[in-house]
């Protein structure tokens, strides 16, 4: 991963193909590859250039070659590696661990050019699988891996959490329980009737948390699996999530009393369209005795300050699932008020983020939820 810059030659002009986001290393430019800006990395991996920097900083996942004073060029192994990097970060890995099995994966002998890393299109694939293919599809998790707080999305927008391989007309679920194995027959058969009939049975038997973990995570990771390897099977995730928020709301419905004066406010940040993890939280929460506001996806900053001036809600918690849509400023507009509101945020695009220390992050549905009592229900 050691790609010396061109002889010490100063950078040349632009790279026109880029419009400026390619750098000739080289006045010859006909030996040394092409490197890419940090604001054309952050552009491609879908982050804030701040993050790379940071990657940079604590993890030395930054460019190769990079000597004090000049400016961050990346070559196209940096950037396979902040591909892995960022993976691993959405399917749950702690960004130190991320980074750790980023920098110890073998890459190909010859990845693919800058020219065309940047060429190739983003956003669905990283929608779908959170990351991009390559040398990551080999690596597997390991069972005690953290969970996340949610692992899919909805829009065909899944792909959290542990990896299992699809082939054939069914859906690999290794290691997954008999449950999940029938919530995935019926989900593949769009039988929404009998999906239904086994979400109701692990919600009644096992609960909200063991069901969303053991039960629906795998099987929405699976079929993010088969649309990222075959570009198939949105209609069936987009089925499943419905159907999965019916359930949900179900318990909800049949919820206790609230304990709490003030409720939790529940939102995806601007632009953040997956709210399917809001719903788990909310019916968890809700089965706890604590009254949710559940305001869906991407909440408009001033729909939420409007929101909290009129709730005065106990806590806050502002999902994003998409590093590029997590920003910490949006805490800064949140009004001032006499009772304290308790800041949280949860979803994998906050993992790399350097959050305000008022701010905590939510690492997955079990601690979440018990963070978020104690800091409203007294005595719990």
């Amino acid at each position: 991963m050691t790609t010396q810059p061109g002889r010490g030659v100063p950078i040349g002009s632009a790279f026109h193909a880029g419009h400026g986001d390619f750098v000739d290393e080289d006045h010859a430019g006909r030996h040394e590859e092409p490197r890419l800006t940090v604001a054309a990395v952050a552009s491609r991996l879908g982050v804030a250039p701040a993050t790379l920097r940071t990657w940079d900083r604590r993890y030395g996942l930054g460019p190769s070659g990079h000597t004090s004073g000049r400016h961050r060029r990346y070559g196209s192994k940096d950037i396979a590696r902040l591909e892995l990097m960022q993976r691993a970060l959405l399917r749950g890995a702690s960004p130190a661990d991320a980074a750790r099995y980023a920098l110890s994966v073998p890459l190909p002998a010859a990845p693919q050019s800058v020219e065309r890393a940047a060429a190739r299109p983003v956003g669905v694939e990283l929608l779908v699988s959170g990351g991009r293919s390559g040398a990551a599809e080999d690596y597997e998790f390991e069972d005690d891996d953290p969970p996340l707080l949610i692992s899919g999305g909805d829009g065909g927008s899944l792909g959290i959490g542990p990896r299992g391989r699809q082939g054939g007309r069914g859906l690999k679920l290794p290691g997954a329980c008999r449950t999940a194995r029938g919530l995935s027959r019926a989900a593949l058969a769009m039988d929404a009737d009998a999906i239904q009939q086994v979400l109701a049975k692990a919600l009644a038997e096992d609960g909200v948390v063991p069901t969303w973990d053991e039960v629906i995570r795998p099987v929405l990771c699976a079929l993010a699996e088969r649309w990222e390897h075959a570009g198939v099977g949105v209609e069936i995730e987009r089925l499943l999530s419905e159907e999965i928020i019916v359930a949900l709301s179900r318990v909800i419905a049949l919820a206790p009393p609230p304990r709490n004066p003030r409720p939790v406010l529940l939102a995806c940040v601007p632009e953040e369209q997956h709210s399917l993890p809001l719903y788990p939280l909310s019916c968890s929460l809700a089965l706890n005795g604590v009254s949710v506001r559940r305001l869906g996806a991407s909440l408009p900053i001033d729909a939420l300050v409007a929101a909290a001036r009129r709730l005065a809600p106990a806590a806050v918690v502002l999902w994003a699932h998409l590093p590029r849509n997590a920003d910490p400023s949006v805490f800064d507009a949140l009004p001032k008020t006499r009772q304290r509101t308790r800041l949280f945020v949860g979803g994998p695009g906050w993992a790399a983020i350097d959050l305000p220390r008022h701010v905590q992050y939510l690492d997955d549905l079990s601690s979440g939820t018990e963070r978020i009592l104690r800091a409203v229900l007294p005595g719990v």
